[in-house]
């Protein structure tokens, strides 16, 4: 960088292509396709879903889901998130959501989550789909810190880990409690940063939900 260069409004770049990468497809969200409405209200209705994640505004119909994947996609054009459908690369099967989320482009700093569809578990979708968002978010993007929120069980610690975010302690009273807007809980803190080695990943193994 030379002397006096402004970085603070450089533009990010949008998620106008596809990632490839650990036998999976991600491409953002198309809030149009019934299929893709289908799919995430299926993972926002999933029990182990709202188990650990409350939404700040419940969907529980099509309707519902249709103006919050418009309101992602309005995110994704301004550069303000970038929200992804993860399928296997092979069939074409929807497998379930990755998301990098608050971007802010003035100190290079965004959140990361996932969730995964039931009947995909136990295939290490959210390592291989975790690990090719996180390296389009700190490289495409040009961002400095991904962070991510684990709340409440230790596989989503793990899975976090695993693609090389290292736990930075407990974040007190950070999210709302299971199914409520009264009572909070504690958040583990992940993160990772662009000089980060990127670990390798290989398939089998669990998945649970982050924070998305």
């Amino acid at each position: 960088m030379t002397d006096g260069e402004d970085t603070d409004d450089k533009p990010l770049t949008l998620p106008t292509h596809e990632l490839h990468g650990h036998g999976l497809r991600l491409r953002r969200w198309d809030p149009e396709s019934d299929a893709d409405v289908e799919a995430w209200l299926r993972g926002c209705l999933d029990p182990e879903f709202q188990r650990w994640n409350t939404p700040l505004k419940p969907m529980g119909d099509f309707d519902g889901v249709r103006d919050a994947l418009r309101a992602r996609f309005r995110e994704d054009m301004t550069g303000s998130g970038a929200s992804f459908r993860i399928t296997d690369a092979a069939t074409g099967e929807i497998l379930g959501h990755v998301g990098i989320n608050d971007i802010n482009p003035a100190v290079r700093l965004a959140h990361i989550g996932y969730w995964v569809l039931p009947e995909s578990r136990g295939r290490r979708v959210a390592t291989r789909a975790l690990t090719l968002a996180a390296r389009f978010a700190l490289t495409d993007l040009g961002l400095n810190r991904l962070e991510l929120n684990a709340v409440g069980h230790h596989v989503s610690c793990r899975v976090a880990e695993g693609c090389g975010f290292r736990y930075e302690g407990t974040r007190r009273g950070a999210m709302f409690e299971a199914g409520r807007s009264d009572a909070f809980r504690d958040a583990h803190l992940h993160a990772r940063i662009a000089g980060d080695a990127e670990p390798a990943v290989e398939r089998g193994g669990g998945d649970r939900p982050s924070s998305p």
